[in-house]
């Protein structure tokens, strides 16, 4: 008797265990935090993914007419009344550049409206080089040159273009007073004057024209091509002094 009771038991505890719905498996949460089904695995041999490629720098620039807040900002500083092109055919050209630390970016030069277009061109060949700019501003407030100014220690490189100012070292007006003209990376391209004196010592270095630094301009690299491409004439090959930042219609 006691026999048939436990196997009575034990035929009772299976009837209701098959009666009971199927324990529900738990997927564990993916790394990501979702409890969906993982990815399957690569098969043997795969490549993994490659990453998205980056996206490629694109120049950004053109030329406009000069609006009433550059306008203001123009007058006192790089204009005054008497200068030999009036605010009227001057344009605003907007140019993309790479800096000294590799990033891309903008800046403004004012120049004449018959120059404009191809000065863009010039700028938009240097950024496809990549060649480095250090930074591109209005140019500064004109004043004249002071003892102390030689020993200005600042490493300040603007590339700049309308000023109307005397050319340097003279009474007679630079081209740069006509929007004629654009200097570029003055502190690495310096002006050299016959006796081999430059403006600022921290620019004596560059003197020397053999060295392949950041920023300096050689004959025949992409900046001086481009240039001679528009029909302008470069600094770099006076005669009685060197100007390697210079750059003008005129050759002046």
């Amino acid at each position: 008797m006691r026999r048939f009771v436990s196997v009575f038991v034990c035929l009772a505890m299976m009837l209701v265990a098959c009666d009971r719905a199927p324990t529900e498996r738990v997927v564990p949460p993916s790394p990501s935090g979702s409890t969906g089904s993982a990815a399957p695995p690569s098969p043997p041999g795969a490549m993994p993914a490659s990453p998205a490629p980056a996206a490629e720098a694109v120049f950004r620039g053109g030329v406009s007419r000069i609006g009433p807040e550059l306008r203001e900002v123009l007058i006192g500083r790089n204009w005054t009344p008497g200068c030999p092109v009036p605010l009227e055919d001057l344009r605003l050209v907007r140019v993309s550049y790479w800096n000294f630390e590799g990033e891309v970016r903008a800046g403004p030069l004012v120049l004449h409206e018959r120059v404009a277009s191809d000065v863009l061109w010039v700028f938009k060949r240097l950024f496809r080089a990549k060649f480095p700019i250090e930074k591109i501003k209005l140019a500064a407030k004109d004043r004249p040159m002071r003892p102390e100014d030689y020993w200005d220690k600042s490493r300040r490189s603007v590339t700049a273009s309308f000023n109307c100012r005397p050319a340097t070292g003279s009474t007679s007006l630079s081209h740069h007073s006509y929007g004629w003209a654009v200097d570029i990376n003055p502190l690495q391209n310096p002006y050299v004057r016959g006796d081999g004196t430059v403006l600022r010592a921290v620019a004596l270095p560059y003197r020397n024209r053999s060295l392949d630094r950041k920023g300096m301009i050689h004959e025949g690299d992409i900046v001086v091509r481009s240039f001679d491409r528009i029909g302008w004439e470069w600094g770099g090959r006076w005669h009685t002094l060197k100007d390697y930042m210079h750059f003008s219609l005129t050759g002046r």
